[in-house]
């Protein structure tokens, strides 16, 4: 597949080009950068690979839908019209887009819910860590975001009215309905992710940590290479790992 990727002197970029250039399937047909043309790189494109920033989305999917290209979605912190833009253009390119690229990220999101459904929140507490590194620019991460929901869909919480992103001051007891996010930030850390189920006399945790972006990169790839046989759609990596 001939493949163009956005913010290539960025790390995600970086790490996406490397992937394409030891895989025999693909090969980078153009890169992009902030200022430059999009629209003649994406010509002649099968699928665009982009990790960059949210408020660049809009102008990815012009491109995109006046190219008949297809969109591979790793950017988070999208706003509610982002997303939305993003649905409607998937009625006539297909897009994968996920909050998170990896494998295991991916298997913790099945087992996150699998777990929440067999625990709940009646007698268990439900707290969610993360962890990244000094430069991030959104919070909570956008697999965190991810984990949120999937807890919020299996014991009937809001993300809004039932989620504390961390607690300062006399806070009283803990709701049984209560989710605690908290958020960290420091060094270079790529992705640490934490679901806790705790309840008197036992506690069960889920973690998974990236060491590297090539786990990130890779699983765009593999996204990317999915998408050759598939029509216009929303999709994102449950679907391309058959985990649904």
């Amino acid at each position: 597949m001939n493949i163009v990727i956005t913010g290539r002197s960025g790390r995600m970029g970086l790490a996406v080009a490397e992937a394409v250039d030891k895989h025999p399937d693909a090969s980078i047909h153009g890169t992009h950068d902030a200022d430059e043309d999009l629209n003649s790189v994406l010509a002649g494109a099968d699928v665009v690979i982009d990790f960059t920033i949210h408020s660049f989305t809009a102008h990815l999917i012009d491109s995109a839908l006046a190219n008949s290209t297809a969109l591979v979605i790793g950017t988070t912190g999208h706003s509610d019209e982002e997303k939305a833009a993003i649905n409607d253009a998937s009625q006539s390119i297909p897009i994968v887009c996920a909050p998170n690229f990896s494998v295991g990220v991916n298997t913790l999101f099945w087992l996150t819910r699998r777990a929440a459904r067999i625990l709940g929140n009646d007698q268990f507490d439900i707290e969610v860590t993360e962890m990244h590194h000094r430069h991030k620019i959104d919070a909570p991460s956008g697999t965190a975001r991810r984990l949120l929901e999937i807890l919020n869909e299996e014991t009937s919480t809001s993300y809004d009215e039932d989620v504390s992103h961390g607690r300062v001051g006399i806070t009283g007891e803990r709701p049984s309905d209560q989710i605690g996010m908290h958020t960290l930030r420091g060094g270079d850390v790529v992705g640490d992710h934490t679901v806790i189920f705790a309840a008197d006399g036992e506690r069960v945790e889920l973690t998974h940590k990236a060491s590297s972006r090539m786990t990130f990169a890779s699983g765009a790839l593999q996204a990317a290479l999915w998408l050759k046989s598939k029509g216009p759609g929303l999709y994102d990596m449950q679907d391309v790992l058959g985990l649904r």
